[in-house]
């Protein structure tokens, strides 16, 4: 079983940055691959990106690619979403997730529905 908790969500201006943590316990991160999704009022679940477990590997979402950086620490069992240059349409509740692996490689994936484990979400709202 794994814990995923975020943190490091807030307000803030629209051009600012923010950093996101999703901090696991209960067993490493090195096995897993990891992503964050986001999900805004009567919006539906969004992918926004995705890191394999070597960190090798990323791929975001269009709306966030060149804005939004993914990255891991597997010794601290951190992964993190940097985010630059925020928008008012950024604001969402952001979600991590982990996909367990039984296999090495650059695997990811951008589709909700192949993850196993969920945090609550922390909130970001992006003011014009």
């Amino acid at each position: 079983q794994v814990q995923l908790v975020e943190s490091g969500g807030g307000l803030v201006q629209a051009g600012d940055s923010l950093r996101l943590s999703c901090a696991t316990s209960g067993r490493t991160l090195g096995r897993y691959a990891m992503g964050w999704f986001r999900q805004a009022p009567g919006r539906e679940r969004e992918f926004v990106a995705a890191i394999s477990y070597s960190g090798d590997n990323t791929y975001y979402g269009d709306s966030v690619k060149g804005r939004f950086t993914i990255s891991r620490d597997n010794g601290k069992n951190t992964v993190y979403l940097q985010m630059n240059s925020l928008k008012p349409e950024d604001t969402a509740i952001y979600y991590c997730a982990a996909k367990g692996l039984s296999f090495s490689g650059t695997y990811l994936t951008t589709r909700g529905e192949n993850y196993d484990y969920w945090g609550k979400g922390t909130q970001v709202t992006v003011s014009s």
